[in-house]
């Protein structure tokens, strides 16, 4: 019955049904089956939602909301503009240094697309590049977005798995930073290749303090949640909290743009975009306990260990199965029904299931990249006012970078894993 209920999913997720409905229905058709109370469904899906980690995943998107509500994201883009817009590449690599400094803000790849993807996409047409060029720099430096800390998806993760999520977000520092820094250098290469633009001159010291003063407030807030977390101050829900109290102070006091009618605009875009993460994670949670019951991790578990039980192989096939799994499905949905299957097997290996989780996320992300479902490849086509095909062709470059930094996560598991280890 398990494999009826996956076959289910997967012949009305291809046909057309969206993910809700094409995970929903098998499931209640194995409850009328199986002659369980119909309650069971409220019960499941409610105890689902009833997680103290996911109260973080509303109020990070409510901060990224909040923040292109407040024009924070505008000064953000101006800092790096000047403090890297000279450097071969010029705007290119001021897209990518902002996505780093927004993503520890919105948590988020379509968050960061959404808010400064609009800006860095029009101001780098208006300097010279081709629209396809930056939708692709956008779409592929939206990817650290969810692994430098705060990141919805690894809290997800977390709260599915019970892994620490403090251990997490620390995990995802080093390879957003290097990521950032590989996709920069690739920058460097097109920029001598096709002569890209840049800024005419390098800042002077009061330029750069002049861009500076406006973003410091802004600046500060990643560096306070991951030093509270660090410290031990508060968990990443209270990291959560603190970090909306806080943009919502420097946006009154320092700022003063915000306004009731910019409040009541975040909020209910945070509403419609909670309620789809969320209605994933409950119908998902039930699903789940469907596979739980029929015992399908378990025969899985044993399936797969019967190829290798060499850590390294294992997670070599996790990648594969995560890279193919984020082509076609969101990172929320592909986290809530393939990982309590995949992971068993490979922390009973001996993997690490913080490196893992990083592995796992970092393929969902690059998923987002990916056809035939890719979501950033359709909103950036949308943004850029350019087909598919043309994106698909400015994004081969930065495919290199984005493998190279997915090869240094799965190998180097002591970079993924130094910063966790401390709080051990």
């Amino acid at each position: 019955m398990g494999l009826a209920v996956i076959a289910g999913f997967l012949l009305l997720f291809i046909a057309g049904f969206p993910v809700v409905y094409a995970i929903l229905i098998p499931s209640i058709v194995y409850v009328l089956i199986e002659g369980l109370p119909f309650g069971l469904l409220a019960q499941r899906i409610t105890y689902a939602l009833d997680s103290f980690p996911l109260v973080a995943v509303p109020i990070f998107i409510f901060v990224g909301n909040l923040m292109n509500s407040a024009g924070i994201t505008d000064r953000i883009f101006r800092f790096a503009d000047t403090a890297v817009g000279r450097v071969p590449g010029g705007l290119a690599q001021v897209n990518i240094f902002s996505s780093l400094v927004f993503s520890g803000m919105s948590g988020a790849a379509l968050a960061d697309v959404g808010g400064l993807g609009r800006i860095e996409i029009e101001a780098m047409k208006k300097k010279g590049f081709t629209a396809p060029f930056s939708a692709a720099v956008t779409g592929a430096s939206a990817v650290v977005g969810p692994i430098f800390p705060p990141s919805i998806p690894l809290i997800v993760y977390g709260s599915v798995t019970s892994v620490s999520i403090v251990q997490l977000l620390l995990a995802g520092i080093v390879p957003a930073l290097i990521c950032v820094a590989l996709l920069m250098l690739t920058t460097v290469v097109l920029s001598y290749r096709y002569k890209l633009p840049r800024a005419e001159r390098w800042p002077t010291l009061r330029e750069l303090f002049v861009s500076l003063l406006p973003a410091l407030p802004a600046l500060i807030a990643p560096v306070l949640m991951i030093a509270g977390m660090l410290l031990g101050m508060f968990t990443p829900t209270e990291a959560a909290a603190v970090t909306v109290v806080y943009v919502v102070f420097i946006s009154l006091v320092f700022y003063r743009e915000l306004t009731l009618p910019h409040l009541g605009s975040a909020l209910m875009m945070t509403v419609k975009s909670t309620s789809a993460i969320l209605i994933i994670v409950a119908v998902a949670a039930l699903f789940g306990w469907i596979l739980a019951v029929e015992q399908v991790p378990q025969s899985f578990s044993r399936w797969i260990l019967q190829f290798s039980t060499d850590p390294l192989m294992l997670l070599l096939i996790a990648n594969l199965i995560f890279f193919i799994a984020g082509m076609f499905l969101d990172s929320t949905t592909a986290t809530l029904l393939v990982v309590p299957v995949i992971a068993p097997p490979l922390v009973m290996a001996g993997i690490d299931p913080v490196h893992l989780g990083i592995v796992v996320i970092f393929n969902l992300m690059f998923g987002l990249l990916t056809p035939p479902m890719g979501l950033s490849l359709f909103l950036l086509t949308n943004i850029a006012g350019i087909t598919l095909r043309q994106l698909l062709r400015a994004l081969i470059p930065f495919y290199v970078p984005l493998l190279a930094t997915l090869a240094i996560i799965t190998f180097a598991d002591g970079l993924v894993l130094w910063l966790p280890s401390m709080l051990r």
